[in-house]
């Protein structure tokens, strides 16, 4: 008998329901792929489709390049408040319980020391999930404070940015001071000798790069993180002209010599220790 002549019972449908367990997949912001989640943890968290770089939580970049248990926190507990009483178009006060519920941080940054490569450093981490890594008083607060440390216990200093949403709005000026503060702090970090190493993650933007993140002794960035004070959407509508191919982005960047490298972020922990053997032979 034919195979199309036969009987259609060979395909029997299962009544058994077949459990998914939830968040086991994850779809690239980049190319759209949908992808295994642990593949993608131990790809850290880069897309093996298109090699886009996707977000890190502080936690993650912390594993990612200082020695295990090694990391401990500083000023933690410093908490931000709406000093102009902010309510438009949302309460600031609800929107910062929100956002510390969701990320379990009081605000954008995370900072301490820990080791690398068995090496003490002082580390600061802005956390892009919490109001889009925006700098107010407490970020502003916490970088200066970490910087301070780094220079009076000579150590080196990495700052990882991850910033969408530059001076944070809803703290006004409160905010906007911060850039003055945390570039005085770096400015006088630097005149004792000390070696800031800035790290740009997507995005990088606004007055965090006006500031701190813009003023390493060396700059480094992540692959195709967009970087700059405004987004080339704005640019554009701005001045009427079509950008350059790959505008704001790190390898753009790198070509006109506003940062000194570009990273992948596998390689990174290698490239800071090696950066650190050879700057501070003497220390």
């Amino acid at each position: 008998m034919a195979f199309f002549e036969k009987e259609k019972n060979w395909v029997k449908k299962s009544s058994k329901k077949i459990d998914i367990p939830p968040n086991i997949w994850a779809k690239c912001k980049n190319c759209g792929k949908i992808i295994f989640k642990k593949s993608l943890e131990e790809n850290f968290k880069v897309c093996p489709k298109c090699g886009h770089h996707l977000s890190l939580t502080p936690n993650e970049r912390i594993d990612l390049l200082l020695d295990k248990n090694s990391f401990k926190e500083i000023n933690k507990n410093i908490a931000p408040k709406n000093p102009l009483n902010f309510k438009n178009p949302h309460n600031y006060t609800e929107r910062l319980k929100l956002e510390q519920k969701k990320t379990k941080n009081f605000d954008a940054a995370a900072t301490g020391t820990g080791t690398l490569n068995n090496r003490k450093v002082a580390i600061g981490i802005t956390d892009s999930r919490f109001i889009m890594g925006s700098m107010g008083s407490v970020v502003g607060e916490k970088i200066t404070r970490i910087v301070e440390l780094a220079q009076k216990e000579r150590l080196p200093l990495i700052i990882i940015s991850g910033s969408g949403g530059g001076a944070r709005m809803q703290e006004g000026m409160f905010s906007l001071m911060q850039m003055a503060k945390t570039s005085a702090a770096i400015s006088n970090f630097q005149k004792t000798g000390g070696l800031f190493i800035s790290i740009l993650t997507n995005p990088t933007m606004a007055g965090v790069l006006a500031s701190f993140a813009s003023l390493g002794d060396i700059i480094i960035a992540e692959p195709k993180a967009l970087i700059g004070f405004t987004g080339p959407r704005v640019i554009k509508q701005t001045i009427h002209q079509d950008l350059p191919d790959g505008f704001q982005r790190s390898e753009f960047l790198l070509e006109h010599g506003q940062i000194d490298m570009v990273v992948h972020r596998k390689e990174l922990k290698k490239t800071l220790n090696s950066i650190f053997d050879i700057l501070l032979i003497n220390t």
